[in-house]
């Protein structure tokens, strides 16, 4: 595995190593030794699943408040999506700042999302598919969603009319929302 730091403090690219040959490829997408030894030791207790049909569909900016809050190990296994982590950590170096990264069933790799951080994509080929590794369980009371269009982030989505879900386009900003780290 290399693990390659980002423009936010604690979120990184994961690149694992892949093995091909006529018959196709394999490699190890998670293995706690390899994470130990790239210095993550993260105990991931759920996976999750996401698809998007359409291209141009945008899912976020997503986050669980403390004590609920969960770091995440994000991958797509079918298609392509430029994958967004926001820094909103007050005490952080880089708070406010985000990192947009193109994760793909063709270049596999994976980005680690600390707590602290909001979460979103946007998928940039039909059929987009996602797996992604948390390690605090899903809690519906502290589940939280701030508007992906938020101007104090700034983020480029390079979609002009996106497929998004009332729930996301209804978020608050985040000056508004009572998410807090």
């Amino acid at each position: 595995m290399i693990k390659t730091a980002t423009e936010v403090n604690g979120v990184y690219i994961i690149e694992p190593k892949v093995f091909g040959d006529s018959r196709g490829w394999f490699y190890e997408s998670y293995s706690t030794k390899a994470f130990e030894e790239i210095g993550i030791d993260t105990v991931f207790v759920q996976d999750n699943r996401s698809y998007s049909g359409k291209k141009g569909t945008i899912r976020g900016l997503h986050c669980q408040k403390s004590p609920d809050a969960q770091t995440k190990l994000v991958s797509c296994t079918r298609g392509e999506i430029m994958d967004v982590a926001v820094d909103i950590r007050r005490d952080s170096p880089t708070y406010m700042k985000h990192v947009c990264v193109v994760l793909s069933e063709e270049n596999k790799k994976m980005l680690y999302i600390p707590k602290g951080c909001l979460h979103g994509f946007v998928s940039l080929s039909d059929g987009a598919e996602l797996s992604y590794k948390v390690d605090a369980l899903y809690s519906a009371e502290n589940d939280r969603s701030v508007r992906f269009d938020d101007p104090s982030f700034g983020i480029a989505w390079g979609v002009e009319n996106p497929v998004i879900s009332e729930k996301d386009r209804n978020a608050p900003l985040l000056a508004d929302s009572d998410v807090e780290f």
